[in-house]
């Protein structure tokens, strides 16, 4: 389909950068925002302007964040003892949601998949690592999704943190279903996998 002006074009192209958003239903956003207020165009693309250039990563557990340390990690009412590995940033909302958690977490960044060139130096594996082996951490929760490469990146991390045996590592219960992806879990089958953890085994 030829579309008749550049900027419509352009703008097209971008919006179906986005995961999940094809050239048809990207028109159709793109068109649905020509029908804004000049107003309200203008404060879209600034809050875009101010994601790119405000929002940072925490520099302990790699969550998103305004400052240099996110509120999770800052704040004196959480059990800094008790570290939750997780994929995402989405995983922490999810978790989050289920009111079930008080420790902190370690944002991965990923998982391993060789599939899609992600190896284990394209995460945050070694900070992770660095931080529990800097003591002060009783526990390792690894709640990656029951994907075979979340799996691969569980067992990797168990065999990085066996140089820390005093710190127990475990593993969600597996009321998630297996081949879930974690953020998509409704809240109380994912509350409750992370009440039942278990000790992780190889």
């Amino acid at each position: 389909m030829e579309i008749p002006s550049h900027y419509l074009e352009r703008a097209v192209g971008e919006f179906a950068q986005l995961p999940g958003i094809g050239r048809k239903t990207a028109m159709r956003l793109v068109l649905h925002l020509l029908k804004w207020e000049r107003k309200d165009v203008d404060a879209f693309a600034e809050s875009l302007h101010e994601l790119a250039a405000n929002v940072r990563y925490c520099h302990i557990c790699h969550n998103v964040c305004d400052d240099e340390e996110c509120q999770i990690c800052a704040s004196p009412r959480r059990d800094h003892t008790i570290v939750c590995v997780v994929e995402s940033v989405q995983d922490v909302m999810a978790i989050e949601a289920t009111q079930q958690y008080n420790g902190v977490y370690h944002v991965l960044g990923g998982i391993i998949s060789p599939m899609d060139g992600i190896g284990p130096q394209d995460l945050e594996i070694e900070s992770l690592v660095k931080r529990v082996c800097a003591g002060g951490i009783a526990e390792v929760i690894l709640a990656l999704s029951p994907t075979m490469e979340g799996d691969t990146t569980s067992f990797y991390i168990f065999r990085k943190l066996a140089e820390a045996p005093e710190v127990a590592i475990t593993t969600l219960a597996r009321g998630v279903a297996q081949n879930d992806q974690l953020h998509y879990t409704d809240e109380l089958t994912l509350g409750r996998s992370i009440m039942d953890r278990k000790p992780f085994k190889s």
